[in-house]
């Protein structure tokens, strides 16, 4: 068994792939930073590709795909990123970047995968989305509209797949705040305690097993996800604007 795992040089990613080892999954791990990689690919037991690319650029994630294909077995989009702040002033390209990463990359692999797996009607498929998928996100407008894409999408194909009796799998990861670099790249501070990545992965691969679509790793945040289907959308907004004005202090 061989897993794909984008955002494999930290945090979720990482411990994915420590994970998978431990139990046996060769690997093909992805992402910029090729010495983190390589240190991984050090402290794993089984075999291991590493592949050092930006995959907000198209041509990388066609080039992943096209050296992988029929071969992996689990895909793990994990590859992302945010940036807090007002909508009208951050960069236009950093935004474009955030979407070619967190939605554009994870799109095309999603999809060409997923055409490998139901041709051989085997294979799992793990997007990593965000709370942030259910709610607006005022002052994190791009990153928390990516999310809702990645939450969006695999739930719509997941039911494509159950109505054609597919023994395809794909789940989606929720998490809330997570103890991963996503904060300094974000340049917020989270003002609740973080889940470990350690937990939430674990967490997530015994829901995976269990054939678990949603995967919310606490039942906090599972709370929260409940509260905002009944909030109202004004005061929603009004709540969010202040957590993340919150993480900017």
């Amino acid at each position: 068994m061989r897993a794909l795992i984008t955002g494999a040089s930290s945090g979720l990613g990482r411990d994915f792939a420590i994970k998978l080892s431990n139990i046996g999954y060769d690997l093909v791990l992805v992402s910029r930073n090729k010495e983190k990689l390589e240190e991984l690919k050090g402290k794993l037991k089984t075999n291991v590709i590493v592949e050092a690319m930006d995959l907000s650029i198209k041509e990388n994630v066609y080039k992943i795909y096209n050296k992988y294909q029929n071969k992996i077995d689990f895909l793990i989009n994990n590859a992302g990123f945010g940036e807090c702040g007002d909508f009208n002033k951050i960069p236009l390209e950093n935004e474009l970047n955030m979407i070619d990463l967190n939605v554009v990359c994870l799109h095309i692999l999603t999809k060409l995968f997923l055409s490998d797996f139901v041709k051989k009607d085997e294979g799992t498929i793990l997007n990593v989305a965000s709370l942030a998928a259910f709610e607006p996100g005022p002052l994190m407008a791009t990153y928390y509209s990516t999310k809702s894409y990645v939450y969006n999408l695999t739930m719509a194909i997941y039911e494509e797949l159950r109505r054609k009796k597919s023994n395809v799998k794909i789940h989606v990861l929720c998490p809330g705040p997570t103890d991963t670099g996503f904060n300094e790249r974000a340049h917020v501070h989270f003002g609740v305690k973080s889940l470990t990545s350690d937990y939430v992965t674990s967490y997530t691969l015994k829901k995976i097993k269990l054939k678990k679509l949603l995967i919310i790793p606490n039942i906090r945040m599972k709370a929260s996800v409940f509260f905002v289907r009944f909030a109202p959308r004004k005061l929603l907004l009004k709540m969010v604007y202040n957590i993340q004005e919150r993480k900017l202090k």
